[in-house]
């Protein structure tokens, strides 16, 4: 799996002219599902993001985790994260999970979440052409992929 992290000030996602979630505070994730993923990695992976420490303390250091400051999430799939650029122009996404594995994973990715955070998140719509928009705070942007951890 691989996720890009970004704290935010707020952040939202539409479908066509419907917003269908908005954010304040917290961490906007978008998630991209590998074809040899499983729920296993997925757990690690919300665990691991519900405990990185990218807010602020009082002395201004990056020490604190999401929960910490009851931030929200909003987590969106994107299987463009497995874009292979090398060869050609044109991307290949042959890395990218098949639809079926791709949404189940994300929804398990998304349970444990709420699990480790210990409320709701909010979520894009899998699948769907969105538009997503976002005030990125610091800016603070982590990427991580489990294949390499």
């Amino acid at each position: 799996m691989k996720a890009v992290v970004q704290r935010v000030s707020w952040a939202k996602v539409s479908v066509g002219r419907e917003e269908i979630a908005r954010i304040d505070q917290g961490f906007m994730i978008l998630l991209g599902v590998g074809v040899e993923d499983d729920e296993q990695e997925a757990k690690k992976l919300a665990e691991k993001i519900i405990k990185l420490r990218l807010f602020n303390d009082e002395q201004g250091k990056m020490n604190r985790s999401i929960k910490e400051v009851e931030g929200e999430i909003l987590c969106i799939s994107q299987f463009t994260l497995f874009a292979d650029t090398r060869k050609g122009n044109r991307p290949s996404f042959t890395g990218a999970a098949p639809g079926e594995k791709a949404s189940e994973l994300y929804r398990s990715f998304c349970k444990f979440l709420e699990e480790f955070l210990g409320k709701s998140i909010q979520t894009g719509r899998f699948g769907a052409d969105m538009n997503v928009e976002l005030l990125n705070q610091g800016p603070v942007t982590i990427l991580i992929n489990t294949q390499e951890s």
